[in-house]
């Protein structure tokens, strides 16, 4: 399974850390940032996490982290830009594999 197809399936299993994801975002954005690293966000959930939920085993892997930023954009268009991703292992692959035909 590649780490996109990780991804989604802990998306599916846990839809409230992109809930999150997206609060904590659109607070940064109505506080006027015009762009912010997704890896804060997610270090701000994980912090509200363990101090809220006192779960052990609530982990979000940093394979994902780039996902949400994309999922985020994807989902707000008018944002796009907002976070800056570089290609994943997989995307840079394809793309020579691509520029190889």
């Amino acid at each position: 399974m590649t780490t996109k197809q990780e991804f989604w399936a802990f998306h599916k299993a846990n839809p409230s850390v992109y809930k999150e994801f997206e609060k904590y975002t659109n607070i940064a954005i109505n506080r006027g940032a015009k762009h912010l690293s997704h890896w804060l966000v997610i270090g701000r959930i994980r912090y509200e996490t363990a101090i809220e939920t006192n779960d052990p085993d609530y982990k979000i892997n940093n394979n994902y982290i780039a996902f949400y930023a994309r999922l985020f954009m994807a989902l707000n268009p008018q944002h796009d830009g907002f976070f800056k991703t570089k290609l994943t292992k997989q995307e840079k692959q394809e793309k020579q594999y691509a520029n190889a035909k």
